[in-house]
C-alpha cells in the first residue's frame, strides 16, 4: 500500500491460488522441506515486523500437516480467492487481502463463521454480502484467476507475494525493498 503513496504506479492485486492447490506436488513426499521451511519462516518474519500470527484455524487450504497432502475438497480457498478478485474489481484488492490475512493467520480461531470475514470486508472499506453475491456465478472469477496464475507463471515465478514491474519479477515480503530501489532507480519516486 505504501508503494503507490511512494511512487508513481498502480499496484494491481491479482488473487491466484496458492501454489499447493495449484500444484498439490510442491508439498510431495520429496519436497517436505519446503512446508517445514514455511511453518519456520512465516511466524519468525511475524515476530520481526511486531505482527500478531497464529497457525490458521481452519486453515484455508485443507492439508494433512503430517503428510502435507493436499485435500481434493477444499470449502475455504476458493471462495476467499473469489473475494479477492472481486475486492479488486471494486478497488480495494489489497486492503481487502490486507484484513482477511490479518485475521486469518492473526491468530482468529474460526475466522469462517460468524461476522469475522463480514467485519474484515468492512475495515477493507468492502461489503461481504454484496461481494458473495457476485462470486455466486464464479465463471468469470475464475477465469480471471487462471489469467493472474499464467501471469505469475510467466513472469518466472510460482509464489506469492510476487511483484513484476518492466518484465522483472520481485518474490516475497523481503523483496519490497529491492523493488522499490528498482521504482527509484527508474525515477518514479513521487516529490
Amino acid at each position: 500500500m505504501q508503494l503507490e503513496r511512494d511512487f508513481e504506479v498502480e499496484v494491481r492485486f491479482r488473487p491466484v491460488l496458492p501454489l499447493a492447490v495449484r500444484d498439490p506436488s510442491f508439498f510431495s513426499p520429496d519436497n517436505v522441506k519446503r512446508a517445514k521451511y514455511i511453518r519456520v519462516d512465516w511466524p519468525r518474519r511475524a515476530k520481526m515486523l511486531g505482527m500478531p500470527h497464529a497457525w490458521p484455524h481452519p486453515d484455508p487450504i485443507v492439508q494433512d500437516m503430517q503428510t502435507y497432502k493436499i485435500a481434493p475438497e477444499q470449502p475455504y480457498i476458493h471462495r476467499l480467492t473469489r473475494l479477492g478478485v472481486e475486492a479488486e474489481r471494486r478497488g480495494q484488492g489489497i486492503e481487502f487481502a490486507r484484513e482477511v490475512s490479518a485475521l486469518i493467520f492473526g491468530g482468529m480461531r474460526d475466522w469462517h463463521l460468524g461476522e469475522h470475514l463480514a467485519q474484515a470486508a468492512r475495515r477493507a472499506g468492502l461489503d461481504l454480502a454484496a461481494m458473495d453475491a457476485a462470486i455466486a456465478e464464479p465463471t468469470g472469477h475464475d477465469a480471471e484467476i487462471e489469467a493472474s496464475q499464467q501471469a505469475l507463471a510467466a513472469s518466472g515465478h510460482w509464489g506469492v507475494p510476487t511483484f513484476v514491474f518492466e518484465g522483472e519479477p520481485f518474490f516475497g515480503e523481503d523483496r519490497i525493498d529491492t523493488l522499490r530501489w528498482r521504482l527509484g532507480k527508474v525515477g518514479l519516486q513521487r516529490g
